[in-house]
């Protein structure tokens, strides 16, 4: 047992002190502090404040004050001046950084309001977007005014209709539960995807570059193939630990800092103030016995090449199937009670992904989830057994071999040793 203690140390140390990992957890350090304070980012580069400065050449004299108080309703961040000179003029205000665009207003052959709006690009499709919504409410209290609607009348008729949504199940997810879940399983999808795309890789890697520098053959003289196999997958199962745990720590003391700046973004809508505590635990349980699934067949698929650049191409089925499950999970976060959902969740490879969805937004009864979770342990111990055998037989193999053939020849080398 102390060979597979001093492989499992060694595995983890050994990656932990390596610059890669230092590198890699040095720049999602940084990206996380960025996606945190990215509203203060964006308020360092903007010269305005955050404001578009709009120059309105009014040819009509009536328009520019009605389009100015409905742009403070739509949005107030928006900033419209008049401009007294000519149009040319104008232009050239913009060209010159002065203002971010500029809105020509005239009356069409109906005495309605239509515009021209110039800016140095059209890029930005939100801001003409809301300057569209403010000419269209001027143009329709015009034309409300012309067949002699009052201003009650009008607000009557577009007033949104009242229209509730009521769950019949015993206790459904009300519409802010299901946004704070939808959110949370977002982020907690993207954890999963990447950390166990990401460290399965690193043990195939790991296998096949020992195999290629023939360390194994000095390895498997004192350690069998099996601790070796499962101290691989331990080890770089602790390295995720404390590198998720480093992104945890900075990622919850930069987002508390600077909430009251991201409580009008996807925080807002979303929330995290109330996680429900079994979501958390789900998602532990999920992460963890997603890693050991996929760790297990990345090792023995490792095992089966002998050069690295071989690596990526025995894996791809693995990854594809990591994909799969995630392109699933995200259709799944529109409709998580749909019958596609609810089947894919009890196929073992995608469970992880798929099963978190439905009892993150889903109140499903307990022996659903645990169901999945037993078919999920069910299928880690026979790939276990199943990928130690490939394992033991696999080490063994040297040359160019990158085809799932190879199994059959790993197995065959196990049964005569």
């Amino acid at each position: 047992m102390n060979s597979f203690w001093i492989i499992l140390f060694h595995t983890y140390l050994n990656k932990l002190k390596s610059k890669s990992f230092i590198i890699t957890t040095l720049m999602t350090v940084v990206i996380v502090l960025g996606l945190t304070n990215i509203q203060n980012i964006i308020d360092l580069f903007d010269k305005n404040g955050g404001k578009d400065s709009i120059a309105v050449l009014d040819e009509t004299g009536q328009l520019y004050e009605p389009l100015k108080q409905q742009m403070k309703a739509t949005n107030n961040d928006i900033k419209l001046t008049q401009y007294k000179g000519t149009e040319k003029e104008a232009e050239k205000a913009v060209e010159e950084g002065k203002y971010n665009g500029l809105i020509l207003l005239r009356f069409n052959g109906e005495q309605l309001p239509e515009a021209t709006y110039k800016a140095m690009s059209i890029a930005d499709s939100s801001l003409f977007a809301d300057l569209q919504i403010g000419l269209q409410q001027v143009k329709t209290m015009l034309a409300a005014s012309k067949i002699n609607l009052t201003p009650e009348q009008l607000q009557k008729l577009y007033e949104p209709v009242a229209f509730d949504k009521v769950a019949l199940e015993k206790d459904a997810k009300t519409e802010e539960e299901l946004n704070q879940a939808r959110g949370l399983v977002y982020v907690l999808l993207f954890v999963i995807y990447f950390s166990v795309i990401m460290y399965a890789s690193m043990i195939a890697t790991e296998v096949a570059t020992e195999k290629s520098s023939r360390v194994m053959e000095i390895l498997i003289s004192s350690v069998s193939p099996i601790k070796q196999m499962f101290a691989k997958i331990i080890g770089i199962g602790l390295l995720s630990m404390t590198q998720f745990a480093v992104f945890l720590i900075v990622g919850y003391y930069s987002l508390m800092s600077n909430m009251d700046s991201l409580k009008d973004g996807f925080f807002g809508v979303y929330g995290f103030g109330s996680i429900p505590t079994a979501t958390i635990v789900y998602a532990v349980i999920f992460f963890i016995l997603g890693y050991f699934l996929y760790a297990t067949l990345a090792a023995f698929l490792g095992s089966l090449v002998s050069r690295i650049e071989d690596v990526q191409q025995m894996i791809t089925p693995m990854t594809l199937l990591i994909v799969g499950g995630f392109m699933i999970a995200m259709f799944g976060l529109g409709k998580p009670d749909a019958a596609f959902i609810t089947a894919t969740s009890y196929i073992p490879f995608f469970t992880p992904m798929i099963m978190f969805l439905r009892v993150g937004m889903l109140t499903i009864p307990v022996w659903e989830a645990v169901l999945g979770i037993a078919l999920l342990v069910a299928t880690i111990i026979a790939l276990a057994i199943f990928g130690a055998r490939v394992y033991r037989g696999g080490v063994l193999m040297y040359g160019r071999s990158n085809s799932f053939k190879d199994i059959k020849q790993a197995l065959e080398l196990t049964k005569n040793e």
